[in-house]
């Protein structure tokens, strides 16, 4: 593994920190998955650039799922919140612990691609119910 000595702003370095003990890893493990996150999707291409803070992950089933960037929490998450619990980007963002404009620009992910989003929650709830 080859090392590579990194100068962060101090409050950068601080909201990493955070984040890392939230998700139970060390800072180092940190930087390395959203290295590792960063690189993944500039390589597939998947991302949408006119939404730069979505980004995709690949999940357990190896399927791209959008999710807002520096969160573990999906588009689809945030929509079922919006549409289905009748919640205002307000409530969602305060909810979730997101700022109001990641929830906004969420929606308007959904609203943009939404044919993929919507197969993957059907494809999702199928699974489910064959579960069950």
């Amino acid at each position: 593994m080859g090392r590579y000595a990194l100068n962060l702003p101090m409050e950068l370095k601080h909201n990493a920190e955070q984040l890392a003990t939230a998700q139970g890893v060390s800072l180092n493990q940190f930087i390395l998955w959203a290295v590792a996150e960063k690189v993944g999707g500039l390589q597939q291409r998947l991302d949408d650039p006119a939404f730069p803070h979505i980004t995709y992950r690949r999940g357990a089933s190896g399927q791209p799922t959008p999710m807002v960037r520096g969160s573990g929490i999906r588009v689809q998450t945030l929509v079922v919140a919006h549409r289905q619990w009748q919640m205002t980007p307000a409530q969602v963002a305060a909810e979730y612990g997101l700022m109001e404009a990641r929830v906004g620009e969420a929606l308007a992910f959904y609203r943009t691609h939404q044919a993929e989003i919507d197969q993957n929650m059907q494809m999702e709830a199928g699974a489910a119910g064959g579960h069950g």
